[in-house]
């Protein structure tokens, strides 16, 4: 097997994560505006103290990225992340890949001071459910909601 890499995304990189990002949406039945994805995806290149984008490569190939968003919360006595995106390619799964990529997220998140590491997973997502029960993941006791603020562009 070529060597696993992880790197950190530039913006060199942007259409090769808007192929990925179409591809995981899609599978994900996420509504999904690539214009605003562009504009949000470069800012968090830009300001990495919003977070990090990292890519997966097998060889020369790439296989998958994962999307890491900062926040804070006193709760988890500072700074919390939420891993808002992994995706691998369909023909990198059941290799492994997925298990190594998380923890390599996981050991950036560290790196960076993160106390706590979210993540949203449908349950119907048999196989990511258990890769991330696998790494320790667990429901909270509370229920994840959202509301959009329109208007904040």
């Amino acid at each position: 097997m070529p060597s696993l890499t992880l790197r950190p995304a530039t913006e060199n990189d942007v259409d090769t994560l808007l192929e990925l990002m179409n591809d995981f949406n899609r599978s994900e039945s996420i509504t999904w505006d690539p214009v605003n994805t562009v504009q949000a995806l470069g800012r968090l290149l830009r300001e990495p103290a919003l977070g990090q984008v990292v890519i997966l490569e097998e060889g020369a190939a790439v296989r998958g990225y994962a999307v890491l968003t900062y926040g804070y919360d006193l709760e988890f006595a500072g700074r919390d992340a939420y891993l808002t995106e992994f995706y691998l390619r369909p023909e990198a799964r059941g290799r492994g890949l997925g298990k190594w990529l998380l923890a390599r997220v996981e050991a950036l998140a560290r790196e960076t001071g993160v106390e706590a590491l979210h993540l949203m997973v449908r349950p119907e997502n048999e196989p990511a459910v258990a890769l991330y029960r696998s790494a320790g993941f667990e429901e909270p006791p509370r229920m994840f909601l959202t509301k959009r603020l329109p208007g904040v562009r």
